[in-house]
């Protein structure tokens, strides 16, 4: 069996011929793609949704209920960099297809959970498999596509999915959970599977392998490191920073990241190149998707808690609440790739983007505890889908603009461990300041015990307090990665020299 490479490959001085031949099936691989990205980024809101069902069902604790979250988180976030040279090093298709089984086998499993620990262990192997599947399908999207007009496209579809894939596992999850069952949030896992698995086995070619190498230092400092941060944060945000699980946690995965960054300016086959981060725009763009994980908490979780605990919606109502601002964040992707990447680049994007946010995240700090969907909520939110869409628009392909073939998959994963990062920091980080906010106005403005009312206005407070800081950090942020990225288009993408023909025997395995 033949194979083809459609990779964007080095740079210059790569002794560039011209781009390989496109794949005459390419737009159906893209829906295959799509659908298991789509898989992924639901999951999370989806599963959410689903814990006080699953709580009840299972019967563990609220302190125990946590862990259904931090699993996922532990082994999706420490794993990321190493699967996603892992699907360099052993073929794009062969992960793809491992991962979908894998996430799927795992989802089943969840479903069908008769006890919390094995609930908790399916949880985090599909954050393993998900772990090898989210890069994996970016750097599909990457090495498929190579003309210019044609790359924006798919990343404009691409980018959709995954900007408003949380906000569609809200409808979806409320949907499940209210007609049939919390297991059904892991269930539906594997009808997406069971299309993208049969898609893959169709349409994907084998790739030829790229030469990468596993760096084994790397992967033990890089993982322990995530491992301690996602670790520390979590445990931030369900007991307290002071304690030593938290703190000493956290140094430690200081400690461990900085030994992996000095280990890979050494390493003759570096798990993460340095050359893949200090580009200036693939740099700025994993800052952006660093900064976008930790506001988007800002959006998905306290509007969640105010829509359905102080304005009284359901869970499927919150979800439908949410799809005018999905549906503006799928428009806003694809014209963010298709007309403005290709004339001025990812820097009016990315800066734009995050000054949206900002703006939608201040108007949502007029809430009250009467406020009205049309009036408080349609308009910030929408605002703020236009700003993930341009950002998602320009993050994404800029984040794997440039590399050549065997570091395809490294750079896609730099880019989701940028987003789990900035969840776990987000997740600690607004929850510590939500607490203190709303403590600090009962102590300032009950001086008994307080009513049910005044308990109220101070939860909100604490929202509105979010949403503020919020609206600093998406600021700071737009001014950050806009000094950062480059002005104009991203440099059109060489290609480098055909590959020798394969030896007998390697053409036998392909």
């Amino acid at each position: 069996m033949s194979t083809r490479s459609a990779a964007p490959a080095a740079g210059p001085g790569s002794g560039a011929a011209g781009p390989p031949a496109a794949d005459s099936r390419r737009w159906l691989i893209l829906i295959v793609i799509c659908t298991a990205y789509l898989m992924i980024t639901l999951d999370v809101t989806v599963m959410n949704l689903a814990l006080p069902s699953a709580q009840d069902a299972l019967h563990f604790s609220n302190a125990d209920k946590q862990w259904v979250v931090t699993a996922y988180a532990l082994s999706f976030g420490s794993l990321l960099l190493f699967c996603g040279r892992l699907a360099d090093l052993i073929g794009r298709k062969e992960a793809f297809v491992i991962g979908l089984v894998g996430f799927a086998g795992a989802s089943a499993v969840g479903g069908a959970s008769n006890s919390f620990g094995m609930l908790v262990t399916a949880r985090a192997c599909q954050g393993a498999f998900a772990a090898l599947l989210a890069p994996t399908a970016l750097s599909l999207l990457a090495t498929t596509f190579s003309d210019p007009k044609e790359r924006g496209k798919a990343f404009g579809a691409f980018s959709a999915v995954a900007a408003s894939g949380g906000g569609l596992g809200l409808l979806i999850g409320g949907a499940l959970t209210s007609g049939l069952s919390w297991r059904w949030c892991m269930y539906v896992n594997l009808l997406f599977a069971a299309f993208a698995v049969a898609g893959a086995l169709t349409l994907l070619a084998r790739q030829p392998r790229t030469g990468a190498r596993m760096d084994i230092p790397g992967v033990v400092l890089g993982s322990g490191g995530m491992f301690c941060v996602v670790y520390g944060f979590s445990n931030a945000a369900s007991h307290s920073w002071h304690a030593t699980s938290t703190w000493g946690v956290l140094a430690v995965g200081g400690v461990l990241l900085v030994a992996f960054a000095l280990w890979q300016l050494r390493a003759a086959d570096p798990l993460l190149p340095p050359r893949v981060v200090l580009d200036r725009n693939r740099g700025g763009a994993y800052l952006t998707a660093l900064i976008v994980g930790v506001g988007m908490f800002g959006v998905l979780l306290f509007l969640i808690y105010y829509m359905q605990t102080d304005l009284g919606y359901s869970a499927i109502t919150s979800g439908v609440a949410l799809l005018p601002m999905v549906g503006v964040t799928a428009v806003a992707s694809n014209v963010g790739n298709i007309v403005v990447m290709p004339k001025s680049g990812p820097r009016p994007l990315v800066a734009g983007g995050l000054l949206l946010n900002a703006a939608g995240l201040a108007w949502l700090t007029r809430i009250g505890p009467d406020s009205g969907y049309a009036t408080a909520l349609l308009g910030p939110t929408m605002v703020f889908g236009l700003g993930m869409g341009f950002i998602y628009a320009a993050a994404l392909r800029t984040g794997t603009s440039g590399v050549t073939p065997r570091d395809a998959g490294i750079a896609s994963a730099a880019i989701s461990t940028g987003q789990q990062l900035g969840g776990a920091i987000g997740t600690a980080l607004l929850n510590t300041i939500a607490a203190s906010a709303t403590t600090d106005y009962l102590s300032s403005h009950v001086h008994a015990k307080p009513t049910a009312a005044q308990i109220h206005l101070a939860t909100i407070h604490g929202y509105t307090t979010v949403f503020w800081w919020c609206t600093a950090i998406f600021a700071v942020g737009a001014v950050v990665c806009g000094a950062i990225l480059r002005g104009g288009p991203l440099p059109a993408p060489a290609y480098a020299p055909a590959a020798k023909p394969a030896a007998p025997a390697e053409t036998a395995r392909s």
